[in-house]
């Protein structure tokens, strides 16, 4: 075979719109971007077999942690643009706050992701790569992300809109092919460009498929659409950049030659996609068409329903389009419910956990036996720590080929009794807390310290200031039972203002504690991203997860934690109502009644934050029975617990995680 062979395969199948030539420099003698080629030219000839059985995943946002993870090489200079900006720091440490800035020297992940919803897409996307499935995602390359916080004293968060260079994105191409989506107001023409995804071995790929409205000949309006993730200000712009993702989704599938036999909807985002295909079919067609789409609902909070009214959609779509809509997704107010859309004209149909399962059984009782639940995962090749990794392959009679089969890490409790097994855990643990504290260093936290951290989306029934709620409370705790360090992190969507209160009361009973800081160390960190929470899962003591049942459809960073060894301190909701059985650290706080999802309004601050401050108490407490400034009892029911999280994150993955899509939605094996 020639050496040329893939390139010229490749050039074949791709149409890279390189006028200049400088991808060329990254895609020669078979490798791309730093990655081999064959495995990207198999994966396209596989999409364009006729009797191949494939899948087309849409969502809104991917978070894919490019900037760490399958890391893609160039040979040209990074762009400025496209480096991680310094972070400030609030804390109660004020010099350090006023002098010092957190710089890491590294790329940006592809800013085409807002929080979790887009992590879970990416840790999926990852895995259908790892599992070679013939697939493709569908989403939006958002020009300007989706922002970069910044704190102002006294006036909490500030959104600013950050800027990036898509055309020096390592691996990240444009392409020649342009598609054209005719609505109402004004035809809108779309450039495609493609990022693949590579397995962990990098010999299968996942092409993800980005969408990008800024071109000419679009009006400025239409070149706005693929600005700025979320977008929910303009009611006109949110419904838009949700038409684009289904029509144009499915419009770049066809341009491509893709031979899709399944589309999976993650959220209702991307229902337009069957309004699409439903175009010019009869109505038995419409009824078969059916068969073709799945769909998974990712909350049970009211405002994570898209809603739309008719005048709005008739404004933009079709008659046809919105008759079909009428059809499938009106709801008795009147108004286009995407949910309820999504629902009725899928084939199968998952909530993201059993706890959200019974919420959506309450909510669409009439969908009561169609809702099944596949509980979400993490991509366990992205989120366990080089220290854990190091520390499974030490024991490979128990972890043998735990890289390609996680659910063998359910089997650590064979080592339960192991005193060389329990002290290199601690090792490994306390060699991640060391990177943190390294990382914060001019904040001078101390890895034999006590270290808990909450890091999420901002949003009130997440109750992200819980742990402060009573700052006399938190500071008597500190005193007398144990020093504590707490880190927190998140950003609030920019027109969420409950959100930004919160945020802004944080760091206002921050700026105003005053305490030994050798007692009590309290430190908020701007823009929460992937990498960070990377470093954050797999560094801190416990992971702290107080959302208000049963709101919290599945959340995901405490998987991560597990993942490595650190202990869970949360309420029961989302995943980890699935997990109580097991001793992975403690659990607190309001249960709803199982008949009723309960008022998402009514946060019970008072009364889960007493609980909260009992079950920290005893963490503490045994915390520095086991570790007494630094000499550490390996027999403390703390490794245990550590032991037990790993055990527990054989089951939290995104490989059972697909093995479940894969029987039970896609029923493709």
């Amino acid at each position: 075979m020639k050496n040329n062979s893939f390139i010229d395969e490749f050039y074949s199948l791709v149409q890279v719109d390189d006028s200049d030539g400088h991808y060329a420099k990254d895609i020669k003698d078979n490798v791309y971007f730093g990655m081999p080629l064959e495995a990207i030219v198999e994966a396209e000839k596989r999409l364009r077999l006729a009797n191949q059985r494939c899948i087309a995943y849409f969502s809104m946002e991917y978070g894919l942690a490019t900037s760490f993870y399958n890391k893609l090489s160039s040979q040209l200079p990074l762009n400025p643009s496209n480096k991680l900006p310094e972070n400030a720091v609030f804390s109660n440490y004020r010099v350090a706050d006023y002098f010092f800035a957190l710089h890491q020297n590294n790329i940006i992940d592809l800013p085409i992701y807002s929080g979790g919803l887009g992590v879970l897409a990416g840790d999926t996307v990852k895995t259908m790569a790892d599992y070679n499935l013939p697939a493709v995602g569908l989403g939006i390359l958002w020009n300007s992300g989706y922002f970069r916080q910044k704190f102002w004293f006294k006036y909490g968060q500030a959104p600013e809109k950050m800027h990036w260079d898509p055309f020096t994105y390592p691996g990240l191409i444009p392409l020649k092919n342009r598609i054209k989506i005719s609505l109402k107001p004004e035809d809108v023409y779309l450039r495609l460009w493609k990022y693949y995804v590579y397995s962990y071995k990098h010999d299968s790929v996942v092409p993800l498929i980005l969408l990008d409205s800024n071109i000419e000949p679009n009006s400025q309006r239409a070149r706005q659409l693929t600005d700025q993730l979320y977008r929910s200000d303009n009611i006109f712009l949110k419904l838009l950049q949700r038409v684009m993702l289904g029509f144009g989704g499915v419009g770049a599938l066809t341009d491509l030659g893709y031979n899709i036999d399944t589309y999976h909807l993650n959220e209702g985002h991307a229902v337009f996609a069957f309004i699409a295909k439903a175009r010019g079919l009869a109505k038995d067609e419409v009824e078969n068409l059916k068969n073709k789409f799945v769909y998974t609902c990712h909350t049970p909070v009211e405002a994570g329903h898209d809603r739309f009214s008719f005048d709005d959609l008739n404004k933009v779509l079709k008659k046809e389009d919105t008759d079909t809509i009428e059809r499938f997704g009106k709801e008795r107010s009147g108004s286009a419910n995407l949910t309820l859309l999504s629902m009725n004209i899928s084939s199968a149909m998952n909530a993201v956990s059993r706890n959200h399962s019974r919420v959506m059984h309450i909510q669409f009782p009439k969908y009561k036996d169609q809702i099944q639940y596949v509980t979400n995962g993490v991509h366990p090749h992205t989120w366990i720590s080089e220290q854990f990794k190091a520390l499974f392959e030490k024991f490979p009679a128990i972890f043998p080929n735990f890289l390609a089969n996680p659910m063998i890490l359910a089997k650590a409790i064979e080592l339960k009794a192991d005193a060389s097994f329990r002290a290199q855990l601690w090792q490994a643990h306390q060699a991640n807390k060391t990177d943190l504290c390294k990382f914060l260093e001019k904040w001078k936290l101390s890895k034999d310290l006590f270290t808990i951290c909450w890091a999420r989306r901002v949003a009130a029934y997440k109750r992200p200031s819980l742990i402060l709620h009573d700052i006399n409370r938190l500071t008597r705790i500190a005193q007398e039972v144990g020093p504590l360090q707490i880190i927190l992190a998140g950003k609030a969507h920019p027109n969420d203002n409950l959100g930004f209160t919160y945020i802004n009361e944080m760091l206002d009973k921050v700026d105003k504690l005053n305490v030994d800081y050798d007692k009590l160390k309290i430190i908020v960190l701007e823009n929460y991203d992937i990498s960070l929470g990377k470093n954050l899962t797999s560094s801190v003591d416990v992971w702290l997860n107080n959302p208000l049942p049963p709101f919290e459809a599945s959340g995901t960073s405490g998987m991560k934690a597990i993942l490595n060894g650190v202990l869970q301190m949360s309420t029961v909701d989302g995943w980890v109502a699935e997990a109580t059985h097991r001793k992975i650290g403690a659990f607190f706080g309001y249960q709803n009644s199982a008949d009723s999802v309960g008022n998402e309004s009514d946060l019970r601050m008072n009364e889960d934050s007493e609980e909260l401050y009992r079950a920290l108490e005893n963490m503490i407490s045994l915390y520095y029975k086991t570790n007494q400034q630094g000499k550490v009892d390996i027999s403390s029911d703390w490794i245990d617990m550590m032991i037990e999280c790993i055990c527990v994150a054989g089951q939290f993955n995104t490989y059972r995680m697909l093995d479940q899509y894969k029987h039970l939605i896609w029923k493709i094996f």
